[in-house]
């Protein structure tokens, strides 16, 4: 009997990846993406690494299929974007080892800052999407979507979601598969995409897209469940279990790949039903081709295109049965703030101190916007800060800009910060960019980056040394190297910089609080006696610091890290460690 083992659908992704013979995967972390390549590295027999974005991980995966073997690229829907120039490119070209996209989508935006549908970008890119719906079909998929990689010619995106991504399931684990490496044979009308070439392998994507259209019915992913024909449904994904808890009696066409659609397969359905439903989350992929091809059906008419679907949600819109959800249970309200003895939150503050505004990246420190801090005026994608304040200064000169900073992460700027510094400085910009080194990549759950000096498989690498990058290879002059928590080198290095009328970079370097290395110092509390109840300590919004209704301030020692920003801020010396 083979093993069965309960799994995310993220580490069912990386088990079937494995299991279809992988050996080399490219990915840059970002939730709810992140845990594929960090269950994928834990087999020995495939090639794992953090890229520095994810339109290097593509490459890496198109590299390595032109070597041959089977590859893979994972990253969130808006990392997909970054990686769109590739993936738009190979979709000509096709493989010759398979090629696995995992494009992960986030309906509700969890962690994001848009509710991308990947699918769209699949059609646009004219590959191939699979869509599974639990952990069992994301392990199978995958292993799957490489057959259809191979056979078509093609690579294929393999869509799941967060709430696929993050739910477990019963997974029935296989042996590895050993695919012969592919002998490399030099075709340039195949791989070399200039125009000449180019003109020529679009009409042979067009035909591949239309021969998959009129294999679908025959792909075992799609499968039609009859039963009471009066409601028919054709969904795909997560949704396809709402359905099932919320219309057991439906007659269902649940769709496996849901590009190219199965037109003949989809005819057949919506004539064997009464009322037919497409349900989908975000967008009408589905249901503008079905509508297109000139069958009734409903759709975004009655179902959002916001946020995630839900059991009752089909209940209420398909047969007018509202649910009485329960009353959540009360608990207090968090808002998001930066954790205790966060070496950003020393860097806002200290920005508040001097009335600067700062332009936003990516990242935990994308929480200096909400407050008490509230410096961050703009968050728009990895890396654009840079690009942001760069834009500002262009348009209303140097004298606007001394007001600004842009901030951005280690990593981050490692992703796409570095190509906007170089902009800055060849086009002659006076801005004053902060790279907030924190050692790691916190906000997706602390993996390693170029400038670490580890790798995804733990091993101890060259790091690249910011300053070097910043000083000697791009050649800013004005580099500098501050403490996050000496708050007053850090003001002064600010306030002299912003005035420079020339690009300038400021490190701000202190590890992340909750990296595993960084051993947390003694914790501080309150000298009662000494203690004016000014309210200084309290103005940077550390959650370990909190005052009473007698206006007496208290240091939760069990959340205290010693970081002694607090500390630096009492003119009473009435904080004192414990």
């Amino acid at each position: 009997m083979s093993e069965k083992k309960l799994m995310l659908g993220n580490e069912a992704i990386a088990r079937g990846a494995w299991e279809a013979g992988v050996k080399v995967s490219a990915a840059y972390p970002g939730t709810p993406s992140t845990e594929i390549s960090e269950n994928l590295v834990k087999y020995d027999e495939v090639y794992c690494e953090w890229s520095p974005n994810e339109k290097v991980a593509m490459e890496v995966a198109i590299g390595a299929s032109f070597a041959g073997v089977r590859s893979l690229a994972s990253m969130k829907h808006v990392g997909v974007n970054v990686a769109a120039d590739p993936l738009y490119t190979v979709s000509y070209i096709g493989v010759t080892g398979g090629i696995v996209l995992v494009a992960a989508d986030d309906p509700g935006m969890y962690s994001s800052q848009n509710e991308q549908d990947s699918r769209a970008v699949a059609r646009a890119a004219h590959i191939p999407v699979l869509e599974p719906s639990d952990s069992a079909e994301a392990k199978e998929f995958t292993k799957y979507a490489y057959e259809l990689s191979e056979k078509y010619d093609t690579p294929v995106m393999l869509r799941t979601t967060t709430r696929l991504a993050h739910s477990q399931g019963i997974v029935e684990l296989d042996e590895r598969f050993e695919p012969v490496d592919v002998e490399y044979s030099k075709d340039i009308a195949k791989r070399v995409m200039m125009p000449g070439n180019a003109i020529k392998r679009h009409p042979v994507v067009v035909a591949r897209e239309e021969k998959m259209s009129a294999d679908g019915a025959e792909f075992p992913i799609n499968r039609i469940e009859m039963n009471d024909t009066s409601i028919g449904v054709i969904t795909s994904g997560i949704p396809y279990q709402y359905v099932k808890e919320a219309l057991p009696q439906a007659s269902v066409l649940k769709l496996g790949c849901v590009n190219p659609l199965p037109k003949q397969m989809i005819l057949d359905f919506a004539k064997k039903v009464d009322k037919l439903y497409i349900v989908e989350e975000l967008d009408p992929i589905i249901e503008e081709q079905v509508r297109s091809w000139g069958v009734s059906c409903i759709g975004k008419e009655i179902f959002t295109v916001l946020g995630e679907y839900s059991a009752n949600m089909l209940r209420e819109k398909v047969l007018g049965v509202k649910t009485q959800a329960a009353a959540p249970a009360a608990a207090p309200v968090r808002p998001p703030i930066l954790c205790p003895g966060c070496p950003h939150r020393s860097t806002y503050f200290t920005l508040k101190k001097l009335g600067l505004h700062a332009a936003g990246d990516i990242g935990c420190y994308t929480l200096g916007a909400v407050a008490p801090l509230a410096v961050v005026d703009s968050t728009v994608c990895m890396g654009s800060s840079i690009s942001t304040l760069h834009g500002m200064e262009k348009a209303q000169g140097h004298d606007f800009v001394k007001n600004w900073v842009a901030v951005i992460g280690d990593s981050t700027f490692m992703h796409t910060g570095v190509n906007s510094l170089m902009n800055m400085f060849y086009n002659q910009a006076t801005g004053t960019v902060l790279i907030l080194d924190n050692s790691t990549t916190g906000m997706t759950g602390h993996q390693d980056h170029a400038a670490t000096g580890k790798t995804l498989k733990g091993e101890t690498v060259p790091a690249i040394d910011l300053y070097k990058l910043c000083h000697d290879g791009i050649g800013i002059e004005n580099t500098y190297i501050v403490d996050a928590f000496d708050t007053k080198a850090l003001e002064e290095a600010i306030r002299r910089e912003v005035n420079r009328e020339a690009v300038s970079v400021i490190i701000v370097q202190a590890p992340c609080a909750l990296l595993k290395s960084n051993k947390p110092k003694p914790p501080f509390h309150i000298n009662t006696d000494r203690c004016v109840r000014c309210g200084m300590c309290m103005k940077p919004g550390c959650p370990a610091i909190t005052k009473g209704e007698d206006g007496v301030v208290v240091i939760n020692e069990t959340m205290c890290n010693g970081c002694g920003l607090c500390e630096g801020l009492c003119a009473k010396k009435a904080i004192e460690r414990a």
